[in-house]
């Protein structure tokens, strides 16, 4: 096996474990178990548990980054890239159900509570797609005059609680319910008095 498949498996072991079991319910040894590797091994790779999580986070935001930017250009209005995003990134998550549970919970976690309020705030260095959008609304006056964290919530938030509904199987979003909810989420930012 070369060294990047081991890698690779360690990575995909742990992704499986956090998600199903949390990051406390998920040690080190039950990784290397699951991925097949001695415990030691691990550490050939990852000098510790939190470089293991961070790894893992950044791969899966790169592929969800890379995955919205199908078909995204900053050239379109406003509602369209919120439609455009909010619609690819409930359908990626559908697919991508492990992913949707890792980083939910390491955004909600120690490990995530930084960048939130670094990306919350406008001071992360990172290129946040929702982050940005949404400040040139608020700047343009396209939305609401509220604080960015609460468009966050009033756009975001049924469209987490939706995708855990989803995936614990309490409904299925298909794709006019998608559409639907996503239409919802850009009539709760948007002003009224602006355009449709």
């Amino acid at each position: 096996m070369k060294n990047s498949d081991k890698r690779k498996e360690i990575m995909q072991a742990a992704l499986e474990l956090i998600a199903e079991q949390g990051f406390h319910g998920a040690p080190m040894a039950m990784i290397a178990e699951r991925a097949g590797v001695g415990a030691g091994t691990i550490y050939r790779y990852f000098e510790s548990k939190d470089a293991l999580i961070a790894e893992i986070f950044s791969e899966l935001e790169r592929t969800v980054v890379e995955s919205l930017m199908q078909g995204y250009s900053v050239d379109r209005p406003l509602r369209d890239r919120f439609i455009h995003l909010s619609t690819w990134i409930i359908r990626y998550f559908v697919d991508h159900a492990i992913h949707f549970r890792f980083i939910e919970q390491y955004m909600n976690s120690p490990y995530g509570v930084c960048l939130r309020r670094e990306r919350l705030l406008g001071e992360a260095r990172d290129i946040d797609l929702f982050r940005h959008l949404l400040q040139e609304g608020i700047d343009r006056k396209a939305l609401k005059d509220l604080p960015l964290a609460l468009h966050f919530a009033l756009a975001f938030g049924p469209i987490l609680s939706l995708l855990r509904d989803h995936i614990l199987g309490f409904l299925v979003l298909d794709d006019a319910l998608i559409r639907k909810a996503v239409e919802a989420c850009w009539d709760g930012v948007r002003r009224q008095d602006g355009p449709g």
